[in-house]
C-alpha cells in the first residue's frame, strides 16, 4: 500500500461502522482525512474521529472513496443506491448475497464479511470471502482493515460466510448468555448477586484465554478435564447429557435462518 487508502464507511455512525472506524484510524491502516462516513440521521456515532469527513450523501462518500464498506443493516441495504463501479466494496451485512451487492452497486470487486460485536474493543474475529475480481493486492488490504478490528481470515467459498453468521456473527453473544445462566444458578442458591457476576465474568472472560492461542487445543481440554474424573468432568458431562451440543447448534443454525429471513422479508427485525 504505497499510496493512502481512501475508505469510506456506509452507516458510519452506527456502532459497527463506527468501531471499524475508529479502529483503521488508530491502527495507522487509514489516516483520519482519507477517511469519509455517512449517515441517515447525521449523528456521529460513539466518538468523533478528528480530520474525517462526514457526510449524509452515500454518492459523495463513493466519489471520495477508493474502498467504500457497507455497514447498514441487511433490511436497508434495498434504499442505499451507489454506482461504485471500479471501487472496492466490502459488505459487513448478514445474509447479502455478493451478487446482490454487485447488481445494486454496479461493484464487481465485492468482499462479504462478518465483524462481531467484540469490533468495539478490537478482538473481533472477521471471517471474509471476496470474488473473483478481488486483486491480491485488495485482499491483503482487506485483511489489513479487519486485523485492526482483532483477528480475521478469508474463507474459500461464499456459504461459509453465510454459515459464519451465527458463529463468529452472533457468537460474540454466547460467553454472556454463559455468564448469566451461570449467574441465574447461582442466586438461585442463595448467593449474592454482586458476586456471582463478578465470579462469572471472572471465569468465562479469564478462563478462556487457555485456548485463546493458535495452540489452544479446546477439544484436549475438554477431554483431559474429562480424563481427571472431578468435579469439572461431572459438570461437563451433565451439560451434554442436557443437550448442550445440540442447543448451542440450534442457535447457529436459528442465526443463519434469520439473516435469509431478514433478506427475503426486508421488514423483518435484525437481531
Amino acid at each position: 500500500m504505497n499510496k493512502p487508502v481512501r475508505l469510506g464507511i456506509i452507516g458510519g455512525n452506527g456502532w459497527l461502522g463506527n468501531a471499524i472506524a475508529q479502529a483503521v484510524v488508530a491502527s495507522g491502516a487509514v489516516e483520519p482525512s482519507c477517511l469519509t462516513l455517512s449517515g441517515r440521521s447525521g449523528i456521529r456515532g460513539t466518538a468523533e474521529i478528528r480530520g474525517a469527513h462526514w457526510t449524509r450523501e452515500n454518492g459523495e462518500l463513493v466519489d471520495r472513496s477508493d474502498v467504500v464498506v457497507l455497514s447498514v443493516r441487511p433490511e436497508q441495504f434495498p434504499g442505499v443506491h451507489i454506482d461504485a463501479g471500479g471501487k472496492l466494496v466490502i459488505s459487513v451485512m448478514a445474509g447479502v448475497s455478493a451478487q446482490a451487492i454487485s447488481a445494486q452497486t454496479r461493484a464487481t470487486k465485492v468482499v462479504r464479511s462478518i465483524p462481531n460485536a467484540a469490533a468495539v474493543i478490537r478482538r473481533s474475529f472477521t471471517p471474509w470471502f471476496a470474488t473473483t475480481a478481488v486483486s491480491p493486492e485488495d485482499k491483503r488490504l482487506v485483511q489489513v482493515l479487519f486485523e485492526a478490528c482483532g483477528d480475521a481470515a478469508e474463507v474459500p467459498l461464499e456459504s461459509h460466510v453465510d454459515y459464519c453468521v451465527g458463529m463468529t456473527g452472533s457468537g460474540a453473544a454466547f460467553p454472556a448468555l454463559l455468564v448469566e445462566a451461570m449467574v441465574a444458578h447461582a442466586v438461585a442458591q442463595g448467593m449474592p448477586r454482586m458476586f456471582a457476576e463478578r465470579a462469572a465474568k471472572g471465569v468465562v472472560a479469564g478462563a478462556s484465554q487457555l485456548f485463546a492461542g493458535v495452540d489452544g487445543d479446546t477439544a484436549q481440554i475438554v477431554q483431559a478435564m474429562i480424563g481427571y474424573r472431578g468435579t469439572t468432568a461431572a459438570a461437563l458431562q451433565a451439560m451434554l447429557a442436557a443437550g448442550f451440543m445440540d442447543a448451542v447448534a440450534e442457535g447457529l443454525e436459528a442465526a443463519s435462518a434469520k439473516a435469509a429471513a431478514i433478506v427475503e422479508r426486508p421488514d423483518a427485525t435484525e437481531q
